[in-house]
């Protein structure tokens, strides 16, 4: 399907995303009984984010004849024979006077009636309020058929935390499950089989090397059953440090694991005391690293690895195990990560975090508590960076916040605790602050309703 852009005046705009279908009629009937049936008004309506009725009702009191839309079957007719042209005309004079904002022209409006029966539209991306002409015909349509007021924001948010914890809970039952059949198998194994496991016990205190570099058969039993019983289970890689030391146990030799583990338990030792946990469940609030002599070959060394990876066209998940394998604290990490997924970015720095947001995504994915880590490797980079990328900070926090990577009370939580860091003068909060604003008055706005 030929997709349009929104507005005459947008005609051109080869990267506007607001599109909407091109128009399709038909014409039906014959003599005095023919009709324009406008076949995917339905389609044009959604993408106006208006009701079909609207449009419909707009074309018979331009023309000056009877029309009609089926709520049912989605149908829309014009009586007369028509040209899709003339509709089309009439449908851009329509998005000028219904749909565009007045202000900015963004056609991401709301239309809103008042206490006094006036008809005006409210625009997301500006915040203007436009004043409709109550002297054309379809504000009487209008008023009589009111627009379905949209659910607020933060109900919706309030419904994907629920959905989240719901998939949690219902993790956490099949995991319980998985346990139990384990060892209800073990137990009947360990009655029939004690003889083989004698003489597989006598063959690993001989210590060949074949029995080191081959995994032991009852895991390999375990993991067939694992498998046979939990078929419609979706697995994901675990990113955690055990199961990272599993792996590597698997892989090498027995020699080799032992000098690895040696440098996870190190590394271990080091995410311990860099992520202290404060008592509301949050992690403590650190400074963006300033890294100086050893600890600046330490970060770059992340970054150039980082890169390297990115390069490869990786995928979420793919980052998630790369992440959990690298040495380092968790915000050590991400810093490095965003560092490296935009280093080099001066202008169009929003444009490219949302092209790359499906890392974010990925990297954040793991905890809620990452959200805090997130903001502040974004504040890190704009410190380290100049000015036109910092200009663009309340951007890059909106493409985010709509993406649903981060949510507003980690925003605004980030954001007082910069305040309070005693760094009230930088740029970055003044440059943040009107975004911050603009979700505080929504979500007091989304309470009064």
């Amino acid at each position: 399907m030929a997709l349009l852009n929104i507005g005459a005046d947008n005609r051109d705009d080869a990267f506007y995303r607001y599109k909407m279908p091109k128009m399709i009629t038909k014409i039906e009937g014959r003599g005095n009984g023919i009709k324009t049936n406008i076949v995917n008004m339905v389609d044009i309506a959604k993408a106006l984010a208006r009701p079909a009725s609207y449009t419909t009702k707009y074309f018979g009191c331009e023309l000056g004849a009877q029309s009609k839309f089926d709520e049912k079957t989605g149908t829309s007719l014009v009586n007369g024979s028509h040209e899709t042209a003339k509709l089309a005309g009439l449908l851009e004079n329509f998005i000028k006077k219904y749909v565009q904002c007045y202000g900015c022209g963004n056609p991401e409006t709301e239309i809103l009636i008042t206490k006094s029966q006036m008809i005006q539209l409210k625009c997301a991306a500006c915040g203007f309020v436009s004043d409709v002409d109550m002297r054309d015909k379809l504000t009487t349509f209008i008023l009589k058929n009111p627009p379905e007021t949209k659910k607020g924001s933060k109900d919706k948010k309030v419904l994907r935390r629920a959905e989240k914890e719901r998939l949690k809970e219902g993790e956490a039952a099949d995991e319980e499950q998985k346990k139990l059949k384990k060892e209800v198998k073990k137990k009947g194994s360990s009655s029939k089989d004690g003889t083989t496991k004698a003489s597989s016990t006598k063959k690993k205190a001989n210590g060949s090397d074949e029995d080191r570099l081959s995994p032991a058969h009852s895991q390999v039993d375990e993991k067939e059953e694992a498998d046979e019983d939990d078929g419609d289970v979706q697995w994901q890689t675990d990113t955690s440090l055990e199961a990272a030391r599993q792996r590597i146990q698997e892989q090498l030799s027995a020699a080799t694991a032992d000098m690895v583990m040696l440098s996870t338990d190190e590394s271990e030792k080091k995410t311990k005391s860099a992520n202290k946990v404060s008592p509301k469940g949050s992690p403590r609030r650190e400074e963006p690293p300033k890294v100086e002599n050893g600890n600046s070959c330490s970060h770059k060394n992340l970054v150039d690895e980082l890169k390297a990876n990115l390069q490869k066209s990786i995928t979420g998940k793919q980052l998630q195990s790369i992440l959990g394998s690298l040495p380092g604290s968790a915000q050590d990490k991400i810093t490095a990560l965003f560092e490296a997924l935009f280093d080099g970015v001066e202008k169009g720095f929003a444009k490219e975090v949302t092209k790359k947001k499906n890392f974010l995504a990925a990297a954040v994915a793991e905890d809620e508590v990452s959200q805090l880590l997130l903001l502040r490797g974004i504040e890190a980079f704009c410190g380290k960076s100049s000015s036109t990328v910092t200009k663009e900070v309340a951007l890059v926090l909106k493409t985010l916040y709509d993406v649903d990577v981060l949510e507003e009370e980690y925003i605004v939580q980030w954001y007082q605790e910069g305040l309070k860091g005693g760094n009230k003068d930088s740029q970055i909060w003044k440059n943040a602050k009107p975004f911050i604003e603009w979700l505080e008055s929504a979500e007091s706005e989304s309470e009064e309703e």
